[in-house]
């Protein structure tokens, strides 16, 4: 069993947005029958207000104060599945969390799938605006060395399932394990 996760038994999902955190976070979690969490959804339920509107009334760095406090909550339980914002990795306390609490898995698809997989939703706030491409592109050359700075393991999303990726992560955890 991977040092990483037995300590803490967490795993903490980090990537861009559009990546498939959430969708493989609930799956894993299912697999491994632990919670599953998110962190930009925990944020969203204590506040009463979406992720978006914080943005708008309250700037990215409000956001990213609430974001903070809400990392260092969630990765000090144990036995959980946790999906970050994308932008976690941003504030140095954050990784440390992620680094110290648990195995961090890395997930990445190139500027284009993931293009294709935010194109019609509207609550990415750093994504409204007149050019997605050269934002995403942005923001991966910003987030990159961080993910994987911190990542134990990096996962490529855009050429596997969902249940492939799941499978994958598994067998990192424990070699043992019959899949």
């Amino acid at each position: 069993m991977s040092a990483e996760f037995k300590q803490h038994n967490n795993i903490f999902l980090v990537g861009l947005m559009g990546v498939g955190k959430t969708t493989i976070g609930r799956q894993l979690a299912a697999a491994l029958e632990v919670p599953f969490k998110d962190s930009d959804k925990e944020i969203e339920e204590r506040t009463g207000a979406s992720v978006s509107l914080i943005f708008e009334v309250e700037g990215e760095a409000g956001f990213r104060k609430r974001e903070a406090a809400m990392i260092a909550e969630l990765t000090a339980q144990k036995g959980i599945v946790l999906a970050t914002g994308g932008g976690a990795v941003l504030n140095p306390e954050n990784r440390n969390c992620l680094q110290d609490r648990g195995l961090v898995v890395y997930l990445h698809a190139s500027i284009e799938e993931l293009l294709k997989r935010t194109a019609h939703s509207r609550n990415r706030p750093l994504l409204e605006n007149t050019n997605p491409r050269e934002r995403l592109e942005t923001l991966f050359n910003e987030r990159h060395p961080f993910y994987k700075s911190v990542a134990d393991l990096v996962v490529d999303t855009e050429h596997h399932t969902v249940k492939q990726v799941v499978k994958f992560i598994l067998k990192r955890i424990d070699p043992t394990q019959d899949l």
